[in-house]
């Protein structure tokens, strides 16, 4: 099962301050070990919103462009971790464990979700496709 952990915006992450040392050495020993669990599969911080770009879809099929920074900080992301794991209950473990990342003595926020699996969609032609192409992205 994979899940991805969620790293909730704030103010800071969005007016572009770079976390302080303690923090990133933090996160980096927190990732360390979930790579020797053999559970961390992708992690990465996100940009602010103001480097960022909405693409809205129209019903008519037309798309705009919609250039950041984006109003509400608490709806944004600053960072992802994807870990696969073999139940909600070991997710939510690990996910309890990541340090706080607005701070210590700060309010923070992570939300962990779950990633659907190609085996959650009914068979068909386009999930085929998928698969095929997943098999060709593995390392051999």
């Amino acid at each position: 099962m994979r899940f991805m952990i969620l790293v909730k915006a704030n103010k800071d992450t969005e007016a572009g301050v770079m976390p302080e040392e303690k923090r990133i050495a933090e996160m980096t020993a927190y990732h360390e070990e979930l790579a020797r669990a053999g559970a961390l599969l992708d992690a990465s911080g996100l940009q602010p919103s103001s480097r960022g770009a909405r693409i809205l879809f129209s019903a008519r099929g037309q798309r705009s462009v919609i250039d950041g920074p984006f109003a509400e900080a608490k709806e944004l992301i600053a960072g992802y971790t994807i870990i696969e794991v073999k139940s909600r209950d070991e997710a939510i473990e690990w996910a309890k464990r990541m340090p706080n990342p607005a701070g210590d003595g700060k309010e923070g926020e992570i939300e962990l979700r779950q990633l659907f699996e190609l085996e959650d969609f009914e068979p068909s032609e386009a999930i085929d496709r998928l698969r095929q192409m997943e098999a060709g992205a593995r390392p051999a």
